[in-house]
């Protein structure tokens, strides 16, 4: 005997949701436990309800699927991808997706994934958790050919911070983890300083230090500092060491 399955759906097109609801009432053994109309429900939902099951559309407007699975990290339950597009089905099952239901999908495939979830467990009743997902690349930058980011992703509990990179004044690293600072203001984000700076554009973001990555729009001036090392003066008066390789990447760009 299967155990009842708590699941949340995420769309932002209200019949839609309804829809998907509707359909898993009648297949039964599940409880939708919330509907989300957009990512930042979804992560909000996710985190007080800690669902079984994500049913979760790709293409929503402010945060995308990829997004919400990104701020979710191991927090994240097995999703289930539920879209109108099939160009995104290599990046679900890259991060691990359960399944990937294109709209408009009948009863019986969604009894499939249901079917697939509850049999994929050890003890067949609770479906595997996603233990790491891996975050997307953005198309969203004017520069879609290279795939630079155009915004980065903060979770801080329930509250999203949405960081376009434009805004960024520089980013310092501290072990597995980066701050990103903005106006004055420290961002704390799970990351890895070279994952991160890999996602950025090289034309306006510089490595000049190994525990710092620097918009060169913010940069005022370079003063010597010691023999072979300077310090990048901001226009905010911020004053940031520089490495002798840090100098030439500077050197180099500008």
């Amino acid at each position: 005997m299967f155990k009842t399955l708590r699941v949340i759906v995420v769309d932002d097109e209200a019949p839609a949701r309804e829809l998907l609801c509707d359909m898993l009432g009648e297949i039964g053994g599940v409880e939708v436990v919330a509907q989300c109309a957009n990512g930042f429900e979804a992560v909000k939902a996710v985190t007080e309800s800690t669902p079984d099951l994500l049913f979760l559309d790709v293409q929503m407007p402010k945060l995308d699927g990829f997004e919400v699975l990104e701020l979710l990290g191991a927090e994240a339950p097995p999703v289930v991808f539920t879209t109108a597009y099939d160009q995104y089905a290599l990046k679900a099952f890259e991060i691990h997706a359960v399944d990937y239901l294109l709209k408009p999908f009948t009863d019986d495939r969604l009894g499939e994934a249901l079917r697939r979830i509850r049999h994929s467990s050890p003890d067949a009743g609770t479906p595997p958790t996603l233990a790491e997902t891996r975050r997307a690349e953005s198309a969203k930058s004017g520069d879609a050919e290279k795939g630079h980011l155009d915004r980065i992703l903060v979770r801080d509990g329930a509250q999203i911070h949405v960081i376009g990179t434009s805004r960024l004044d520089y980013v310092e690293a501290q072990d597995d983890v980066v701050l990103l600072a903005v106006g004055g203001e420290k961002y704390r984000k799970s990351e890895r300083m070279a994952r991160l700076e890999a996602g950025l554009d090289p034309r306006q973001f510089v490595r000049i230090h190994r525990s710092y990555l620097l918009n060169v729009e913010r940069l005022a001036k370079l003063e010597l500092y010691a023999k072979d090392s300077r310090l990048a003066i901001l226009h905010d008066g911020t004053r940031l060491p520089v490495s002798r390789a840090g100098y030439a990447r500077l050197r180099e760009l500008l």
